[in-house]
């Protein structure tokens, strides 16, 4: 069907009385089956598919509205549109909904026929139709209480509104106002001021054309001014004439165009500022008058889209470098407007409206004025670049990497955003706010899915981190210290590091900064990893905590805290290896006996660390701050720490018995071996008397270690060098890695020792492990003493060491 007179969008008013578009299709009327009757049909021009289907009841009020409006209730809170392309359609419609209710298809609305119960409730005051008083002075009173009086009834609105539109009663009315204003007569104004107001409230489409004609809507501001409750009348036509000036950035040719954007600001003017916000049972009253301004806005957005050349002489002289900074300002404003209109476009639209933007070079336009001086123009061009976020991030995180490959490194939109965002001169950074939203936004890889470009997240993110991320950290790199504490530094002291955020307003927005690296950490796993740890940024982020704005001080906790909670050991190990725990730490204590969102806020870090069981941190916090946390009573956190780490202490105490006791067979055999060896040498290493030492020696040894973990003595420990230092029982035991780096592993220190075997002849001690396995020998370690001996050793017994490799 290419008949474009029927071409129809069918409009839906939704719970929050706006208009959504259902879609764009072909009507007609036709009798159908399952409703019974006859009905509106819309198919979608797309595919065919049914869009609406409404059967058209002899008890349904239809309004005509603009010449290409049909609107109507099929319930209490279902309103229906059609939006015709053309008058002739509309016309044609209207004749057959008015020809199958019996109506003259000159009225622009169908009357009401009220069910039994309305007309016997109705019958005193609807008898007849309503008769309006002679529209003469004397009469204005009359007038204004049956305007009142007809409110609360639905059927009495549609009669007045009826009567209403014969005769031009209300262009006699606005006779009158002129003739009160003339006379000064204070009184009919008042009255004048009830009428109008009450015509308003009849929400009928018909009377607002009549109303806000160029020739009635000046009139009907002035009557609007005269509030019976207001000492003085408002000069709104004052302002309307005289203070808000229409500024046309670009002459607009088009008459019709013209009107019409005169007429919108004018009726959302009376919307917004004259009419009284309506209450609770009014609401629904003034329901056509948003209609009507929202459908205005869709025409004169269509209008100034499908006018090229306009567009086009738009952007010529925003990016023109000769257009002064006045013009440039309103041009700015003009897009800023016009972009605000585009939201009451549906999806589809909106679409087409931001593509035709994107075609024209909105993005470098924005560019170029986003680093502008004028703050006002600066303010204009974030608004739009904020609808175009919005709208489609895909479309700008195209741009600015297709500028990247040009090589624009210099001045990148993302940059320019962010130098924006940096330099906000607002105390209370709004701006700034608002910028580190559309960056989130940009940076978020939930809007980087789509299936048409699969590669968009990896090619963004590696050209964010690669040319952005550091122009982002920049001010907090610059207002943090890189000193790392000194060796004899004490925990818990009150040594506060340099820092520079004491400003407020810097401290906002280093917060800001922090806010963005910490969404980094939760969505940009591989990118933010390198990042932090390429720039030891967690140990820069930490000196924050020492800042006196405890906003501040949180906000750094919380990005450690997101990196704790990934459990990624590639981050444990970067905190432990820089004792990055020591500022939080010291945070807590200097905070003292005060129960705070701080103390809190550090005590579920721990508390977190010690339910998830992160055995690395467990242990690197009992090693180093124990005896400081030890004070620390009120919350069961750090003891809850320490006895997890002596539990896992002892299972791995235990695995090594059960290790010496599988090795022992090994180990009589190794003694044979070199009682062998050493009978040939005449030299014995071990006697056959001490067969039995090696057992004896590690019960002893071992109940020294048992005796040091319950006194905490250091020195107890150190007699246990091999056991003590060994790290079996900081959770690294038994890695097999160490097993295959043969006789002389670095990492020994991660396997089981075997125990000391005494040498009767030198006193030296030669350090074997063997682990046995069901299938037999696995591997073979040694634990090298200082290198002296290990050479007196060889030295001593040429043979042995190729024996034992062997």
């Amino acid at each position: 069907m290419s008949d474009t007179r029927r071409r129809v969008k069918v409009y839906t008013l939704n719970e929050d009385r706006q208009w959504d578009d259902r879609g764009t299709g072909h009507v007609s009327s036709t009798y159908v089956d399952r409703l019974k009757g006859m009905s509106l049909l819309v198919r979608a021009e797309s595919d065919g598919s049914v869009l609406l289907e409404s059967k058209i009841s002899p008890n349904t009020a239809y309004q005509k509205q603009q010449d290409t409006l049909i609107v109507w209730s099929e319930a209490v809170n279902y309103d229906l549109a059609l939006s015709f392309q053309e008058k002739a359609g509309c016309d044609e419609i209207w004749e057959k909904i008015c020809q199958i209710q019996g109506k003259d298809p000159t009225v622009e609305v169908t009357q009401d026929l009220e069910s039994e119960e309305e007309r016997f409730e109705e019958m005193p005051e609807t008898s007849h139709l309503v008769d309006l008083p002679p529209c003469e002075l004397n009469k204005l009173e009359e007038i204004a209480d049956l305007v009142t009086s007809v409110l609360s009834s639905p059927i009495r609105r549609e009669k007045l509104a009826l009567a209403l539109m014969h005769e031009g009663y209300i262009k006699k009315l606005l006779q009158l106002f002129k003739v009160c204003e003339d006379l000064e007569n204070t009184e009919g104004l008042h009255h004048l001021y009830e009428i109008i107001r009450g015509i308003l409230f009849l929400n009928k489409a018909a009377l607002f054309e009549v109303m806000f004609s160029d020739d009635c809507i000046m009139d009907v501001v002035g009557c609007l001014e005269y509030d019976p409750s207001l000492v003085q009348p408002k000069k709104h036509r004052e302002f309307l004439t005289k203070t808000a000036k229409f500024k046309e950035v670009i002459p607009i040719t088009d008459s019709e165009l013209r009107q019409k954007i005169h007429q919108t600001y004018r009726v959302q003017y009376i919307q917004d500022i004259i009419l009284p916000t309506p209450s609770v049972f009014e609401e629904n009253f003034l329901s056509t008058l948003t209609s009507f301004i929202f459908f205005n806005k869709v025409e004169i957005v269509s209008m100034l889209q499908e006018d090229e050349k306009f567009l086009a002489e738009v952007f010529a002289q925003l990016t023109d470098e000769a257009t002064d900074d006045e013009k440039r300002r309103e041009l700015v404003n003009f897009f800023k407007e016009f972009c605000a209109f585009s939201q009451t476009l549906q999806p589809q639209n909106r679409d087409a409206f931001f593509k035709t933007l994107a075609n024209l070079g909105i993005l470098p336009a924005l560019e170029i004025v986003m680093g502008m001086d004028d703050l006002q123009v600066r303010a204009a061009a974030t608004d739009i670049f904020s609808y175009l976020v919005e709208f489609s991030p895909s479309m700008v995180r195209e741009f600015v990497m297709q500028e990247a490959q040009q090589g624009d490194y210099d001045i990148l939109l993302i940059n320019v955003v962010i130098e924006q965002m940096i330099c906000d001169t607002d105390p209370e950074l709004g701006g700034a706010v608002q910028l580190m939203g559309l960056l989130r936004t940009l940076i978020d890889p939930e809007n980087m899915l789509a299936p048409t470009n699969k590669t968009e997240k990896t090619e963004f993110l590696s050209f964010f981190y690669k040319y952005c991320m550091h122009v982002l950290t920049a001010p907090l790199l610059a207002n943090t210290t890189d000193e790392k504490p000194g060796k004899d530094a004490v925990v818990g002291t009150n040594k506060i590091s340099p820092v520079c955020p004491d400003n407020f307003q810097t401290a906002q927005l280093l917060a800001l900064i922090l806010e963005l690296l910490t969404f980094c950490v939760e969505h940009h796993t591989y990118h933010i990893k390198n990042y932090i740890m390429n720039r030891d940024l967690l140990r820069r982020v930490l000196v924050l905590m020492n800042s006196k704005h405890t906003f501040l001080a949180l906000c750094a906790l919380r990005f450690m805290r997101r990196i704790v909670g990934l459990k990624d050991e590639f981050y444990n190990r970067y905190i432990i290896k820089g004792n990055l725990f020591e500022p939080v730490i010291n945070a807590l204590l200097d905070n003292g006996t005060r129960y705070n969102l701080l103390n809190s806020a550090v005590i579920e870090l721990f508390e977190f660390i010690r339910v998830e069981d992160i055995k690395s941190l467990t242990a690197h916090i009992v090693d180093n701050f124990s005896e400081v946390l030890e004070s620390i009573e009120y919350v069961q956190t750090f003891k809850g720490l320490k006895s997890k780490y002596e539990q896992e202490k002892d299972r791995q105490s235990q695995r090594l018995s059960r290790y010496r006791r599988d090795a022992r067979t090994l180990e009589d055999d190794e003694e044979l071996w070199f009682n062998e060896d050493d009978d040939d040498e005449g030299e014995a290493v071990v006697p056959p008397i001490e067969k039995s030492k090696p057992e004896d020696d590690f019960s002893d040894n071992y109940g020294k270690f048992i005796e040091a973990k319950k006194a905490k003595e250091s020195e107890d420990k150190e007699n246990l060098p091999k056991r003590a230092s060994g790290g079996a029982f900081k959770f690294t035991f038994a890695h097999s890695t160490v097993a295959t780096n043969g006789t002389n592993s670095t990492n020994s220190k991660t396997t089981a020792a075997s125990p000391a075997i005494p040498n009767s002849s030198s006193s030296k001690t030669i350090n074997s492990a063997a682990i046995v396995t069901k299938a037999g020998l696995v591997g073979l370690v040694d634990y090298p003493d200082d290198e002296e001996e290990d050479e007196e050793e060889e030295t001593a017994s040429p043979r042995k060491r190729p024996r034992l490799g062997t």
